[in-house]
C-alpha cells in the first residue's frame, strides 16, 4: 500500500511578498512558542516555503530574527507617527507609553529583543536609533526638553517596557500583586517629570 503525498500548489510571490510571508510566519511562531522556535526549518515550514527560500531572502536564521525585530520596531514607530497626539505633552506622553508597553507585551517583542541580546545579535538592530530620532523629530515636541533628554527618556521607557514585557506579570504574581502591577508602576514612574533629571 502506498501513501500518496499531495503536493501543495506553488505560490509565486514577488521578493517583497515572499519576505513578508516569511516574517509573518516567524512572528506567528514567536508569539506561539517564543524566540527559541525561530529555527530555519520551523520558519520555512510555517511560511510554506523551502529552507533555501528563507536563506535566499535573509541569509541566515539570525537574519530572520533581526528583520523580524526591525519590522516590529518599524510597526511601533509607524503607529506612533500615524497617531494624532494631543498638544498637551503629558497626555501625549501617556498615549505614547501605552502604545510602547502594548508593543512589548504583545507579539513577543520583549522576548525577541532579549533573545537577540543574549545571542549577541542586538548589534544588528540598525533601525532603533533612526526610529528613536524619527519619533523625537516628528512627534515629541517638548520645548522644555533637549533632544538628549528626549533620547534618555525613550531609552529608559524602552528598557522598562522590555522588562515589564519579560517579567512584569510573573514577578508581580510571585509577590502577590496583580499581573498588571509592574506596568502600572513603570508607567507612573515614566509619567513623572523626566525633564528634571
Amino acid at each position: 500500500m502506498s501513501i500518496e503525498k499531495t503536493k501543495m500548489p506553488r505560490i509565486r510571490r514577488s521578493p517583497e511578498a515572499s519576505r513578508e510571508n516569511i516574517l509573518i510566519a516567524a512572528e506567528g511562531l514567536l508569539v506561539q512558542q517564543g524566540p527559541q522556535s525561530l529555527r530555519l526549518a520551523d520558519v520555512a515550514k510555517a511560511a510554506g516555503v523551502a529552507n533555501a527560500t528563507v536563506l535566499h531572502h535573509f541569509g541566515t536564521i539570525d537574519g530572520v530574527q533581526t528583520a523580524l525585530m526591525e519590522k516590529m520596531i518599524g510597526e511601533l514607530v509607524s503607529g506612533l507617527l500615524e497617531m494624532d497626539l494631543p498638544a498637551d505633552p503629558k497626555a501625549a506622553r501617556a498615549i505614547a507609553l501605552t502604545r510602547l508597553f502594548d508593543a512589548f507585551e504583545a507579539k513577543g517583542a520583549a522576548r525577541l529583543a532579549a533573545w537577540l541580546e543574549l545571542t549577541d545579535e542586538s548589534r544588528r538592530l540598525r533601525t532603533v536609533r533612526e526610529a528613536v530620532q524619527t519619533v523625537i523629530r516628528q512627534k515629541i515636541n517638548q520645548a522644555d526638553m533637549s533632544e538628549a533628554q528626549l533620547e534618555d527618556s525613550i531609552l529608559i521607557s524602552v528598557i522598562l517596557a522590555i522588562g515589564v514585557g519579560l517579567f512584569g506579570p510573573t514577578l508581580g504574581e510571585l509577590l502577590g500583586k496583580p499581573p498588571e502591577r509592574a506596568r502600572q508602576i513603570a508607567v507612573k514612574l515614566l509619567e513623572s517629570d523626566f525633564s528634571k533629571s
